[in-house]
């Protein structure tokens, strides 16, 4: 089957489309890599400053909204998604002086609100609501830090979706903001110390870069309190490794500085500043970016780190404070186990470890020797989070979540092992009809891969249940078991809901995320694609009624799979996914995937494996499925340009009856602090999207 006119300058050979298309203008620009030719006909789409790009934003959102708001079931779907999202969501708390902080959605706020309370189950007052940010709900809270006696609250804010934060400070005596105002921030922590805080940032970008120019020369700073940011200190840079990023934690005692420098997603380098040391230089301690280093606590003679340098499943390690110098030799406090570690906390002389078992959670106790002291009772499969311990007490607040069960909140007292539910989230919806299970199947090289099905129980495993598979598979990140409305949304209906656990993630260790990276990458679609086949051969599908998603680097597999393999599916939807895998390393932050994915210019093997899979140069002139690409204007992480030279292409090449429409998002970004008013009208657009493109009828509950 030929690759289509969107990646090599020929015609398509598909009967006329039923639906006319905005047109999109073609442009002879050509790169070479190793001496081969690489039309790119989209490359204007890269300027999303042009007027031909808005133009072109405009008529293809026109398109779009003509199609999706003239389907069936919209004010049903709508009403429903609300209903079912309408019920109070509260995190767990944390405490900071004699305070405790959290935050609570009463249902239907676009953002969640921002608590101050005397005791870990009143309610408080309002410290921060961000709702009050911006009347359309686009300015997202991205940061909140509380000082460590409780009397300041340094907080970040996203606008419209970007990735780029504005850092605050309020007096949480009289609530009042002071007049600190940081810019230019970007994936940074924000770390109290005395009067101030340390906090990353990159120099001020030009007025046409600010959304797409790559992200260089990261700086460490301090800022004390009531002066202005030109006067800021700085801390840590480096001008000869202008690509790598920082970011800062710091020791319970505030005697150390813990700065984590990273050149990509995988491996880290540490280095420490002693504060307790006047006119103290930053240590070297690890410099070589090959493993991971998590700071995950400290006492007064040790630095605990969890690591996967000779553990792919990880081990925790500490490094004597006194002792620390460049290459200083680390002690493991806990060797590699059979279950990879998720995460670790160590404090007060405890060490919490949450292990991922089939890619769910399980959480066991350590003494300071490393010997095992409790394993906390779950209250079944699922997800925990926010399992660390406080300097401040002996209570530890964690968040216990699954596909059928909304948060349920803990405290768990870390020396009398006493386990107490604090608050359960009250939700109108009789979980007792609906079943999760997790089976395992083979992928195409014999590997064995798990998946969680979700689904009503009485539904007749007969073939002709409609069926949403949705999946990552990259980063070391892992799919486990989480609560979502919108699955209810879809499980109630009858659907069945599917989520593999592919490789590329972390699900069993750094040899499982490796096996889907690089040259292996294939790998993750190859499990995408026998999770679907395990769907339809047991009867669960068929693929005339199976939809596919993901977002982001799930947004590149979806479409990868579909190029590959358009039969499997009747539905596609990729989101914000890295679709051009031979330019994605030249924008924002792009480079720093390049552990997961090498780039163009690495090898010529590497470039014509990228090529073999890239999206945006393996469409083919064959059916494909109804397909619905999303991304956001100002998604500054993937650069929108992905989705849409990947919907151009497909509108260029493809001829048959199902839609390829892209719908692009104004103030929107990747994802992240997206208001609850643009979710739900995002979802409607799905539902009756996939609805009615598997000709099934929506039953009003």
């Amino acid at each position: 089957m030929a690759l289509c006119a969107a990646t090599i300058l020929s015609a398509c050979s598909l009967t006329p489309s039923k639906m006319t298309y905005p047109e999109t203008k073609r442009v002879d620009t050509v790169d070479v890599y190793f001496g081969q030719q690489v039309p790119d006909p989209y490359r204007w789409l890269e300027d999303d400053n042009s007027t031909e790009t808005v133009e072109w934003v405009k008529a293809q959102n026109k398109l779009t909204r003509s199609y999706l708001d003239a389907l069936p079931y919209r004010k049903e779907i709508s009403s429903r998604l609300t209903e079912l999202v309408n019920y109070t969501r509260r995190s767990a708390p944390s405490k900071h002086g004699d305070k405790y902080f959290y935050s609570k959605n009463d249902g239907l706020q676009n953002q969640a609100v921002y608590y101050m309370a005397d005791s870990d189950t009143d309610d408080g007052i309002v410290c921060l609501d961000p709702n009050k940010l911006s009347e359309d709900g686009t300015v997202a809270l991205s940061t909140f830090s509380v000082s460590d006696d409780g009397k300041y609250l340094g907080y970040g804010v996203a606008r419209s979706g970007s990735d780029w934060n504005e850092f605050y400070v309020r007096d949480l005596s009289t609530m009042k903001d002071l007049d600190d105002h940081l810019m230019w921030i970007k994936f940074s922590s924000l770390t109290w110390h005395k009067d101030g805080f340390f906090y990353s940032r990159y120099p001020q970008p030009s007025e046409e870069d600010i959304l797409k120019g790559e992200n260089t020369d990261n700086t460490i700073c301090y800022h004390k309190l009531g002066t202005p940011q030109s006067e800021d200190v700085t801390i840590f840079a480096d001008p000869s490794q202008p690509q790598r990023g920082y970011d800062t934690s710091i020791s319970a005692d505030g005697k150390v500085l813990v700065i984590t420098a990273t050149e990509s997603t995988s491996g880290n380098g540490v280095f420490i500043k002693r504060l307790d040391q006047p006119n103290s230089s930053v240590i070297r301690i690890l410099d070589q970016y090959k493993y991971d280093y998590l700071h995950i606590g400290d006492d007064s003679e040790n630095i605990y780190f969890m690591t996967n340098k000779d553990a792919s499943n990880y081990k925790i390690v500490s490094l004597n404070i006194n002792s620390a110098k460049e290459n200083a030799p680390l002690n493991t406090l806990l060797d590699e186990q059979k279950d990879a570690i998720e995460g670790a906390a160590c404090r007060n002389g405890k060490l919490c470890v949450t292990y991922m078992h089939d890619a769910y959670s399980l959480v066991k106790i350590y003494d300071a020797n490393g010997n095992e002291s409790d394993v906390v009772s779950l209250p079944g499969i699922g997800s925990v989070s926010g399992f660390y311990p406080s300097k401040e007490s002996d209570a530890i607040y964690y968040t216990f979540t699954s596909f059928l069960s909304p948060s349920q909140i803990y405290r768990y007292n870390i020396n009398s092992k006493e386990n107490v539910l604090l608050i359960k989230s009250d939700m109108k919806f009789n979980f007792d009809d609906y079943l999760t299970e997790q089976v395992f199947f083979d992928s195409t090289d014999g590997a064995r891969i798990p998946m969680f099905i979700v689904r009503r129980k009485d539904v007749a495993l007969n073939g002709n249940a409609p069926a949403w598979i949705y999946a990552y598979g990259g980063f070391n990140i892992s799919m486990t078991p989480s609560f979502s409305s919108n699955i209810l949304a879809w499980i109630e209906q009858g659907g069945i809901y599917a989520m593999p656990n592919l490789r590329g993630g972390g699900e069993y260790g750094d040899n499982w995320h490796k096996a889907g990276t690089l040259m292996q990458k294939k790998h993750v679609f190859e499990d995408f694609e026998n999770a679907a086949r395990y769907l339809i051969n047991n009867k669960y599908t068929s693929a005339d009624r199976l939809t596919c998603s993901g977002g982001s680097n799930g947004g590149l597999l979806i479409g990868a799979v579909v190029n590959r393999h358009p039969e499997l599916y009747r539905v596609a939807l990729p989101s914000v996914g890295v679709m051009d895998m031979l330019r994605y390393h030249k924008f924002t932050i792009g480079r720093y995937w390049a552990t997961d994915y090498g780039t163009s210019e690495d090898s010529l093997q590497m470039f014509e494996y990228l090529k073999s899979y890239s999206p945006v140069h393996t469409i083919k002139d064959q059916n494909y499925p109804s397909i619905l690409v999303q991304t956001g204007d100002h998604d500054d992480r993937v650069v929108p340009a992905h989705s849409f030279k990947y919907a151009a292409g497909l509108q260029h090449c493809y001829s048959g009856p199902n839609p390829m429409l892209i719908r692009i998002e104004s103030n929107a970004g990747h994802g992240a602090g997206k208001p609850l008013s643009k979710i739900i009208e995002q979802q409607t657009d799905v539902f009756s999207f996939i609805f009615h493109e598997i000709n099934q009828t929506y039953v009003a509950k």
